[in-house]
């Protein structure tokens, strides 16, 4: 009978799984749709650089040295006279590659490191761990220099070694979700209904783990960006002229004090970008999150309805 009053003047509707309207309400989180513009917006400078620039970026005017923001020069030009904003948009090319397909490497190898471990036995658990702690016990940055001094600098290279140092912590992360998520009730449904090990951590634990890695890998993109920025400050970068926004960043402060708009262009390019994919992971936590998926209003359809009076015997209850 309460079911009857509860689902009373209400067309019945089939619950909604957590993947159903994942980009409605990703659009629904102004800040994450504004991340998504200011990358979107870098992106298409960065592919069509040559056709935004202005000059080419290792063209030099001498005559125009350090020259402040103007209409020959819409951010000025650094010390050897090149156009810092042709640098900037060629540089974004390089930088934002380096930056997404690190955490694409870095998020591969974490997963299934993580989810081995989690889900595995005690003795998988063991060993990748153990094997987790070693590569942690590396400093990143140390790791990353090894890693080019050996193999050389390139771009594939840099992504490989900056990739390399930045799945353990992904790892350990995953592991965690992992060990907790595998205890939860529809966890253990599931095995009670005979899925296999594969199928829950594919299936069941996988996308319920995806928020914290998402936040996690948004995060990480600026990280790598400033990794590469390091390399180029110790000499281990790209090679000039190639342009590159750490190069931008560490050419800025040889001329801080005569130049100070190429600080704040190089520096701002980077600062933006941290934000606008920091806002994105926090818009895809929330619309990947199984726990907030689901509409308040269709939530009757997985809670249970509650014993509730007919509306007149309220209204004869409080007279």
């Amino acid at each position: 009978m309460s079911q009857a009053y509860a689902l009373a003047g209400t067309t019945a509707r089939p619950a909604r799984g957590w993947r159903d309207g994942a980009p409605k309400r990703f659009l629904r989180n102004r800040a994450a749709v504004a991340g998504l513009i200011v990358i979107s917006v870098f992106g298409l400078l960065a592919l069509a650089a040559p056709l935004v620039d202005r000059y080419a970026p290792t063209s030099q005017h001498l005559d125009a040295t350090l020259a402040e923001p103007s209409g020959r020069f819409w951010l000025g030009t650094d010390q050897l006279g090149r156009d810092q904003y042709s640098r900037l948009v060629h540089g974004a090319r390089v930088s934002l590659a380096v930056g997404v397909l690190t955490q694409v490497v870095a998020v591969t190898l974490g997963l299934a490191v993580g989810l081995a471990a989690g889900m595995g036995g005690r003795r998988a658990d063991t060993l990748l761990m153990r094997l987790t702690d070693v590569a942690f016990a590396f400093p990143d940055l140390l790791l990353i220099i090894l890693l080019v001094s050996i193999f050389g600098s390139s771009v594939t290279m840099l992504v490989l070694a900056i990739g390399l140092a930045s799945w353990p912590t992904i790892a350990r992360l995953v592991r965690a979700q992992a060990l907790s998520l595998r205890e939860q009730e529809f966890v253990l449904a599931a095995r009670a209904q005979g899925a296999g090990t594969w199928r829950l951590a594919c299936r069941h634990v996988l996308p319920n783990l995806l928020g914290p890695v998402i936040v996690t890998a948004a995060f990480g993109v600026p990280s790598a960006i400033f990794a590469e920025a390091a390399l180029s400050f110790l000499g281990l970068g790209l090679p000039p002229p190639t342009p590159t926004w750490g190069w931008l960043v560490t050419d800025s402060f040889g001329a801080m004090f005569a130049a100070p708009h190429l600080a704040i262009t190089s520096c701002l390019a980077v600062a933006i970008t941290m934000l606008a994919f920091t806002f994105i992971g926090d818009g895809l936590r929330d619309a990947l999150d199984p726990r907030t998926a689901i509409p308040r209003r269709h939530r009757w359809a997985e809670e249970p309805a509650t014993e509730r009076a007919p509306p007149a015997i309220e209204q004869r209850r409080a007279a």
